[in-house]
């Protein structure tokens, strides 16, 4: 009984998202109404990925759909939550390898500390006059939601690079709930070249090879901010993808989902993208399978990894990623992602 209503509360949440997320979803390149509920319909694709896959020419019979990769957010159950819950997930990884230190959380209007030396918010005024820079974040969002930056510059606050007063700073504080307060991290000097104002990491896809049973990486891609999306790197915010060579570390063109334009070289900075290696790719790729191993009953799992002078830091964790990041390069209803979604029934075979 209790299988059978959790099992219909799943496909009522499914039908939830295909009307919010799926038919009414917000999109950014234009498409005729036709072909927009032609893509919703079938197989819940939204209408930007009609225009990015170029459904005029492409099968869709090739492509993954956006509410097939809702489904796929399942797969890791009942695990998931490790990953959904931002501060979670830094208290498990961070006995494994480096994440931003987290140095208050507000959740119920409830302000807390590891340390209890934050006890108000004046006191968070105190510890960004002391790092100059820190990142507040939804303890639960995606896509880069609900994130900012908070920096002090000379004797001066800022949110997002915008002037505030010490007050309204601390307005903002108290009207928000649900955050927490991390390091802001500083990347690799390689990476500042490319574009300094934000923070630039690559999205590394573990999966559960179905035929060998071992996990192993499966995709990367190198997300890099732009003057459009800053604070963030996020894809789903506008924010430049290149596809990472997993033999050779070497950097593709860069694409948009927000736009049908790609770039060898960065829009704002002019710095070279298309041919950048990432320094010690070999390296990183095992410091990412050591660290998936810690978790073998995590079939797929979405690292942010932000590559630093000295380390690797892993800004948080996904139970699942987007579809759109990948399908830009090609389809892959019927390469090895379809596969595994069909392993773990998320679509028929």
């Amino acid at each position: 009984m209790i299988k059978f209503i959790k099992k219909c509360l799943r496909k009522a949440r499914l039908v939830s998202i295909f009307f919010m997320r799926i038919l009414f979803a917000k999109n950014h390149l234009k498409c005729p109404v036709h072909k927009k509920l032609l893509a919703n319909f079938y197989r819940g694709f939204l209408a930007d990925q009609y225009i990015l896959y170029d459904f005029d020419y492409n099968d869709k019979r090739e492509y993954l759909s956006e509410f097939e990769w809702y489904k796929s957010r399942y797969i890791n159950e009942p695990f998931s939550f490790l990953m959904n819950n931002k501060v979670v997930t830094s208290e498990i990884l961070k006995h494994y390898i480096k994440m931003p230190d987290i140095f208050a959380i507000k959740n119920h209007n409830f302000l807390s500390s590891y340390d209890e030396k934050i006890k108000k918010y004046e006191d968070i005024c105190d510890i960004l006059e002391e790092r100059m820079q820190l990142f507040i974040k939804p303890i639960n969002a995606g896509k880069g939601k609900g994130v900012h930056s908070l920096q002090y510059i000379n004797n001066s606050f800022y949110i997002d690079d915008r002037f505030v007063s010490k007050q309204d700073l601390l307005k903002f504080f108290r009207k928000e709930d649900n955050w927490f307060i991390s390091e802001a991290v500083k990347q690799h000097q390689c990476l500042n070249e490319i574009y300094d104002k934000t923070a630039n990491t690559m999205r590394i896809i573990t999966i559960r090879d179905i035929h060998t049973n071992r996990l192993k990486i499966f995709f990367a891609v190198q997300r890099i901010g732009t003057s459009k999306t800053i604070p963030v790197d996020n894809a789903s915010r506008g924010a430049l993808i290149a596809k990472i060579d997993l033999q050779t570390g070497i950097l593709s063109e860069a694409k948009s989902l927000h736009s049908l334009e790609f770039y060898t070289h960065h829009p704002d900075s002019k710095a070279k993208i298309k041919g950048f290696v990432i320094p010690k790719w070999g390296h990183v790729k095992e410091q990412i399978l050591q660290l998936a191993n810690k978790f073998p009953y995590l079939h797929f799992i979405a690292w942010d990894v932000l590559l630093t002078d000295n380390e690797l830091c892993i800004v948080e964790a996904n139970t699942s990623s987007g579809v759109n990041i990948i399908q830009l390069w090609g389809g892959q209803r019927n390469g090895e992602l379809g596969a595994f979604y069909k392993h773990y029934r998320i679509i028929k075979k």
